[in-house]
């Protein structure tokens, strides 16, 4: 990974690892391969990466299928992640998007709703960074332009991160 990369697999760590220290949550959302990674990143934090540890707290906004198929529904599909975001995520709590374009209506959404809750807001996103990067306080732009690249990297970053968190947060 080059420079700027690991200087924003630090940035994002030190966002969390704040928040959890502070009391607070960490919120994770995505599509398709990208809510699989945000159920995994959960896993890894609340259960344990590689370190027997106190659990962090940490959730996936991808598993709750009734609030999903109601939300979106009852709104519209823009709306799932937002509106859990509405609900759960307080002031200081750390909202993880996940868009390899940057651009998923759904996921700047919830952007904009952790914003507006006084959350953090750490994106992954990929290419050039879609619209993301503005909405975040932290983004990681992996240097790829095909879906599977830009997912594959994100799972080193995020590794990365879940490592330095757990080290950090459970020493």
């Amino acid at each position: 990974m080059d420079e700027p990369r690991i200087a924003q697999v630090y940035a994002a760590a030190e966002l969390l690892v704040a928040c959890l220290r502070d009391g607070g949550a960490v919120h994770i959302c995505g599509n398709g391969g990208s809510a699989a990674d945000a159920q995994h990143i959960a896993a890894e934090l609340a259960g344990r990466f590689l370190r027997d540890r106190r659990a962090l707290a940490c959730s996936a906004l991808t598993t709750n299928t009734s609030a999903l198929t109601a939300i979106g529904n009852d709104y519209s599909y823009d709306a799932v992640f937002a509106r859990q975001v509405e609900a759960v995520v307080r002031p200081g709590d750390v909202v993880w998007i996940i868009s390899t374009s940057g651009g998923s209506p759904s996921v700047l959404a919830a952007a904009k709703a952790a914003r507006a809750r006084q959350a953090k807001v750490l994106g992954f996103t990929g290419g050039e960074g879609g619209a993301m990067p503005p909405l975040c306080d932290v983004c990681f732009i992996a240097p790829a332009e095909t879906t599977y690249a830009i997912q594959q990297l994100h799972q080193i970053a995020y590794h990365a991160i879940c490592d330095i968190v757990e080290r950090t947060v459970c020493p």
